[in-house]
């Protein structure tokens, strides 16, 4: 994994709204005394959302003295996990996922499409609308390629309907989320076919075991 820094330029201070430092106050008492700690990756996620989805020092360093922990442990929990996004991005962030199955389904041309329309990975769009990264494996393999953009997952993704995609998210434009040719779910494309037929045949004679049958019964009448 490559080594994740913290962004050059940091706002001065953090502090929780009334409404998430309640909320957190609730987070942190669900574990035992002396376990409050393990509240950090909830609470880290909280001050993200509250930063603009982009996870400041301050704000890294405000949980830490919440939860009386040093900030090198803080610290270490934010450049971990990549959930967490150490640098400002845009309103739309968009993650491409990069794994083996998305790769021979066609992520390589929805990142030509994010190039093209948003800039260079890891930059943030002029506008401040998009910005883009390439991940690792979302867990969507089936519906590969797939991107997630923010909270949303957007999967089945062509380079034509990942750019529509993009123009209706940069317009304001209501999008669909999931699957972007209609697919339900996991189901093949088309539809389900499991259990479609019987043992007998949807008319009940011309299934597998019925044709066995018939043609004992044409070997006997011979």
């Amino acid at each position: 994994m490559a080594v994740r820094r913290l962004a050059e330029i940091q706002p001065a201070s953090f502090a929780f709204t009334p409404e998430n430092r309640a909320w957190a106050e609730n987070e942190i008492a669900k574990y035992p005394p002396g376990r409050q700690a393990s509240a950090i990756l909830a609470l880290l996620w909280l001050a993200q959302e509250q930063s603009g989805n982009w996870l400041p020092r301050p704000a890294i360093e405000k949980v830490a003295d919440i939860l009386s922990m040093p900030y090198i442990r803080a610290l270490e929990v934010a450049t971990f996990h990549t959930m967490f996004n150490l640098e400002p991005v845009g309103r739309h962030h968009v993650q491409v996922c990069g794994a083996t199955p998305c790769q021979l389904r066609g992520a390589e041309a929805i990142k030509t499409v994010c190039k093209n329309r948003i800039g260079p990975e890891g930059s943030v769009s002029a506008d401040g609308a998009f910005s883009w990264v390439e991940v690792e494996c979302l867990g969507a393999c089936c519906n590969a390629p797939m991107a997630q953009i923010n909270d949303d997952y957007y999967e089945d993704l062509t380079p034509e309907n990942f750019a529509t995609l993009i123009g209706d998210l940069a317009a304001g434009r209501p999008v669909k989320t999931g699957s972007q040719v209609g697919r339900v779910s996991s189901e093949p494309e088309g539809g389900p076919l499991t259990a479609l037929t019987t043992l007998y045949g949807l008319d009940g004679v011309s299934g597998p075991a019925s044709a066995k049958k018939q043609g004992r019964e044409k070997a006997g009448d011979a």
